[in-house]
């Protein structure tokens, strides 16, 4: 895929052909770009105070938990990337917790539990909660040093005690799931609004959110993963038949890890987190893509017209590939050997190129064997001095379990519903184990240079929306419209959407949504194509994810310019520092 990098960094002509329902946001300073318009001020308020893009990032993720809590919250997991203009290296941190030491496939299986994996709403399907050590180590370890993690903190804080308005589409998840909160604990009450689920316009306040907040200010980590907060959740989840333990929370540690990264079309390198986490995904179809053009199966990417049949199809086969391999060796690293090296090599993408058809669809997708042996918050943040952080946390399946240690004022995650409980699968559950995990921050560098700093939110959407919006992005989309643009999900992409009961993937050989937008003669060539195409519009529409892009333009002037887009699927915007 030749890009034309005129057109890219001179994306004002693309508007005249491509309208945008927004106008991408503009800033010479810092810019945040989120999913919730107080969360957004809250990070801008940080990097007023002095505060970098981490610093930024951790203030915009903590306002989240409050704005947004029917997508994250302090009881889920974090991973970030985190672009140092200094260095201009690019940093991972994993965020993501264990199952609890004593969790055997053989004992979900006493409780009677059936399938492949444990139900979401079963509080054994909950595995350590990463984001408040995430948070901490963030700010330490990536921060300016001229904030605390308490300074940091203090407008979510502020926010939950005075509280905040609910906005549409959080307001319509936060019904959704109102006789989840009601009956999956006994306190419930602590994130309704008189036993209901509050409505857009109405003010929530969440005072216990703030007590929790405040003691992982005064205290650090150990103000989550030990005393009060620790025993309130151990409390909950032993109540309702499961097996964490004090020292399970007391032993978590973030990781910093080496990223991953694929250099596409010999242009832009893509980095990603690495395993347990799915990004992966989104650099092996990125690979697929180069070689079905490198033997000839189409002419360049960017030559097809943008969401043709063509073109759709062949993102869906290359995707389809990519998550055959991901959904069979993606599991935690340090129980499991993840061959990732082969996996992104270019001999195995080659051979995995070989199986696409570009007349039709493959029928049965299948993982390959690249060695002899075998919902979401997503925002991005920039600030004076060049740094980028790319963050996103998650509960997993919305309000995830959608039980409330007593007193903490969050729900806890269902990440562990992501174990396999076939004994022998690499992701097969065990103690101390860390799932496949669904949320993943993207970056993107010309050179050593950052391009982009983005994410697409949603389950399994996020590495398709990775690939999609940086498709759009080297067309020359503008980064508003590049996430306004019509997208397609395989299968039902966040776990929200599909049966709160299981919280799985759908088959990825199954049906393809196709969003509105995208004309009705596209779906049904699809369709003659093999493609079960079927149609998502109105609130359907959350399965295509919510992304953030901020690019980075240099102006001719010599200064920095940041092009920031805000997805219209969700309540938020891209704001600038002034």
């Amino acid at each position: 895929m030749k890009v034309d990098w005129d057109k890219v960094d001179r994306p004002e002509i693309v508007l005249q052909r491509f309208p945008s329902r927004r106008s991408v946001v503009y800033g010479t300073k810092g810019v945040v770009s989120s999913s919730q318009p107080l969360a957004t001020e809250a990070g801008l308020e940080i990097l007023r105070k002095g505060g970098n893009a981490a610093d930024a990032a951790v203030a915009t993720s903590a306002a989240l938990n409050v704005t947004e809590p029917s997508c994250c919250g302090i009881g889920g997991d974090a991973f970030c990337l985190f672009y140092d203009a200094k260095t201009k290296e690019v940093k991972a941190l994993n965020g993501s917790g264990h199952s609890p030491a004593k969790l055997t496939i053989d004992y979900v299986r006493s409780l009677g539990l059936e399938g492949n994996s444990i139900p979401g709403t079963n509080l054994n399907s909950v595995t350590v909660p990463g984001a408040a050590a995430a948070w901490v180590d963030t700010v330490e370890k990536l921060g300016g040093g001229s904030l605390t993690i308490a300074d940091v903190l203090a407008p979510a804080i502020r926010l939950a005690e005075e509280g905040v308005p609910v906005t549409e589409i959080n307001g319509y998840s936060w019904m959704r799931s109102e006789r989840l909160l009601q009956t999956a604990s006994p306190n419930g009450d602590e994130m309704l609004l008189n036993g209901k689920a509050p409505r857009p316009g109405e003010i929530i306040q969440l005072p216990n959110l703030a007590k929790t907040f405040r003691s992982v200010a005064e205290h650090g980590k150990d103000g989550f993963y030990k005393g009060r907060v620790a025993e309130a959740i151990v409390e909950l989840i032993q109540s309702k038949g499961g097996v964490i333990e004090l020292e399970d929370l007391a032993k978590h540690e973030t990781t910093f890890v080496e990223p991953i990264k694929y250099t596409f079309s010999d242009e832009v390198t893509v980095y990603e987190c690495p395993p347990n986490g799915q990004g992966i995904t989104a650099l092996l179809a990125l690979g697929i893509l180069d070689n079905i053009e490198d033997q000839g199966k189409i002419k360049s990417l960017i030559e097809l017209e943008h969401n043709s049949a063509p073109y759709l199809h062949t993102l869906i086969e290359a995707l389809r590939l990519a998550f055959a391999d991901s959904q069979y060796y993606v599991t935690d690293p340090d129980v499991h050997h993840i061959p990732v090296k082969e996996l992104l090599s270019k001999e195995y993408l080659a051979s995995r190129a070989k199986l696409f058809d570009p007349t039709k669809t493959n029928p049965n997708v299948v993982h390959g064997n690249p060695v002899n042996s075998s919902d979401t918050v997503y925002f991005s943040v920039v600030d004076q001095w060049g740094n980028a952080c790319s963050y996103i946390q998650s509960n997993y399946a919305g309000f995830g379990t959608g039980a409330i240690p007593k007193g903490c004022g969050f729900t806890l995650q269902n990440r562990g519903s992501n174990f396999n409980l076939t004994p022998g699968h690499p992701n097969a559950l065990a103690g101390n184990k860390r799932p496949y995990h669904t949320i993943i921050p993207a970056m993107a560098l010309r050179r050593d240079e950052l391009f982009l700093s983005y994410g697409v939110m949603g389950g399994f959407m996020q590495p398709q929306g990775h690939v999609q919006v940086l498709l759009n992005m080297l067309r020359g989309f503008t980064p508003q419209a590049a996430l306004d643009a019509p997208r397609f999900c395989i299968s039902a992409g966040s776990p929200e959407t599909q049966s709160q009961q299981t919280g799985q993937a759908g088959d990825i050989n199954s049906e393809v949504y196709i969003e509105e937008g995208i004309p009705d003669e596209v779906l049904e060539e699809l369709k003659a194509m093999g493609h079960d195409a079927r149609r998502a519009a109105g609130f359907a529409r959350s399965m295509l994810g919510r992304g953030q892009i901020i690019q980075k333009i240099n102006d001719p002037s010599g200064r920095t310019v940041w092009a920031a887009g805000s997805d219209p699927r969700a309540d938020g915007h891209a704001a600038a520092q002034i």
